[in-house]
């Protein structure tokens, strides 16, 4: 009798999340609650005197795989003001055809700030990315939020040569939607010459909840050290991207940050400690 056919094994993947929710006290921001499940961690390392409370996020993974799952909460109760950045640059290797999912949403309270501000994320060659962010902000609310996406592993001298991405973005304000954005994007298309023109990376920069003319003529009046743009498509909410070089599209948003920190935040103008350690 014919022997039956050997099953494909199962690769274990990880499912990851937190929720992380901030109030405030006479003491100024503090924890509410944590729940968190690993692969993710949530640190808080002791911030600077004139900074605000810091949360770093952490994979203790070292990086996603096809097939792995994140979801990340963050609530602001209101007046709250926080930072959320990772603690390095996050990895997505090479899939063997799942998608690496991450789904996020940020809640703020009346008057709450919150600087969300991950490094980049780096697309191995063979990634394949789906990513959701939703953020919903109550009256007097500010988000700045920043996400930079590298392709490949430039110093090894990689390219983004297979796999797949998808990006949205659903941003709400007190009265309802304020920005939708979506980005479906193939390695084909980011090296077309009227598509990506073979960019090292992008990024997108986010502010809402303040003075969105304000901000964008700030980002204009910066030195240009690489493609880039700032508008205003709707009152309350400054956009900016960049395309370029991973190097300078980082340091494009990192000037871009310090700059809105300390010009429309009140926060010091610097880039935090998990950027530069």
């Amino acid at each position: 009798m014919p022997r039956d056919a050997p099953t494909l094994p199962r690769h274990q993947r990880a499912d990851g999340a937190f929720d992380l929710v901030l109030g405030t006290s006479p003491r100024g921001t503090v924890l509410r609650d944590l729940h968190q499940q690993a692969p993710l961690r949530i640190l808080f390392p002791t911030p600077e005197p004139d900074e605000p409370p810091t949360a770093a996020l952490l994979n203790c993974a070292g990086g996603l795989a096809g097939g792995d799952a994140l979801r990340q909460a963050v609530t602001l109760e209101p007046g709250a003001v926080a930072t959320l950045s990772t603690a390095a640059a996050e990895k997505l290797y090479r899939s063997l055809g799942p998608e690496t999912r991450v789904e996020s949403r940020i809640r703020l309270g009346a008057g709450a700030v919150l600087e969300w501000i991950p490094q980049e994320t780096i697309l191995f060659d063979g990634a394949r990315l789906h990513r959701r962010m939703q953020a919903e902000l109550a009256p007097g609310a500010r988000l700045m939020a920043a996400e930079t996406l590298v392709f490949g592993r430039g110093a090894r001298g990689e390219t983004w040569r297979q796999g797949a991405l998808f990006d949205a973005w659903r941003l709400h304000g007190p009265e309802g939607l304020l920005w939708a954005d979506a980005l479906a994007l193939t390695p084909e298309e980011l090296a077309a010459p009227f598509g990506g023109g073979g960019v090292e990376a992008m990024a997108m920069l986010l502010l809402a909840g303040d003075d969105a003319a304000a901000a964008r003529d700030l980002l204009r009046s910066l030195p240009e050290i690489v493609s880039g743009a700032a508008t205003v498509p709707r009152p309350g909410l400054m956009l900016a991207r960049w395309l370029g070089g991973a190097t300078t599209v980082r340091r494009a948003v990192g000037d871009a940050i310090v700059a809105l920190r300390s010009d429309r935040l009140g926060l010091p103008a610097r880039l935090p400690r998990l950027w530069t350690t």
